[in-house]
């Protein structure tokens, strides 16, 4: 991988990283843990959620077209978006890309393009892989483009970090950039009048964005906690309800007891 490009090729890629490929003409990247056998589980909106950038051409859908390879691609659980998908049909003719971790802050800063790299330090990949395959049994969540995508599923996978608070945005570089790059632009703007040289406009603009995508970093931000796993469900809810629990409670019959005499019909639910 170089400063400019984290281009791989298939041979180089191990069990545990985290790889993105682009979608619509670079518009943007999707990305996913590759956890060995030429399988890939990543996250996207489930079947019957829409998102802003994926859910308006089904571009990782494998049900309209079936994997011809393997047989359990395309693999996931009910109102869930974390899918377990072969490295080809993840890839839909796309380049492979590997996500950097650990990366010093001046490497950081000179990646233009956002959900490339981060400074936070990634866990062995036995634990990745383990998380992977964990969240595709459990869910991960309602997607969510800014808050909750593919990049912050792989970005979890890798790291095991959340962020706190809830309202801002999330531990993805491709939203930071969204956010950040508009944001410098119309902090800049005053500048204008004090230089006349739309270079140095541009320079300062430039900083800025890099420095606002550095400012949400997973690895720098501190509104971020270790979450185990295993705690997900629990701490943060994010699970896929249960088909069959749903079902009994729908199943749950209203019946009248006899023994209470009241102006009212007093209600006993069964269960």
């Amino acid at each position: 991988m170089g400063l400019l490009t984290n281009k791989v090729l298939r041979h180089e890629i191990k069990p545990g990283d985290h790889i993105y490929t682009y979608r619509a003409v670079f518009a943007y990247s999707h990305h996913g843990i590759f956890v060995g056998g030429s399988k890939v589980v990543h996250f996207r909106p489930a079947r019957n959620l829409k998102s802003i950038t994926e859910a308006s051409s089904d571009l990782d859908d494998q049900t309209s077209d079936p994997c011809p390879t393997f047989p359990d691609c395309g693999f996931r659980q009910p109102n869930s978006g974390v899918v377990l998908s072969c490295l080809d049909c993840f890839l839909r003719n796309g380049s492979i890309y590997c996500f950097e971790y650990g990366v010093s802050p001046s490497v950081f800063l000179t990646k233009i393009r956002g959900g490339t790299c981060t400074t936070a330090l990634s866990d062995p990949p036995e634990t990745v892989i383990h998380r992977a395959m964990y969240l595709l049994q459990n869910g991960f969540g309602n997607y969510n483009v800014f808050q909750n995508n593919c990049e912050d599923f792989a970005l979890y996978c890798r790291t095991g970090l959340l962020i706190v608070d809830k309202q801002g945005v999330g531990r993805s570089g491709q939203a930071s950039s969204i956010i950040g790059a508009p944001l410098a632009a119309m902090l800049s703007s005053p500048l204008k009048l004090l230089m006349p040289s739309p270079v140095g406009v541009a320079t300062v603009t430039a900083g800025m964005y890099c420095m606002s995508r550095y400012a949400t970093d997973i690895g720098v931000r501190s509104d971020v906690i270790k979450v185990g796993v295993e705690d997900l469900a629990v701490n943060l809810g994010w699970h896929c309800p249960d088909p069959m629990q749903e079902e009994e409670e729908e199943e749950e019959e209203e019946v009248v007891d006899p023994g209470v005499e009241t102006s009212d019909t007093q209600i006993t639910t069964v269960r």
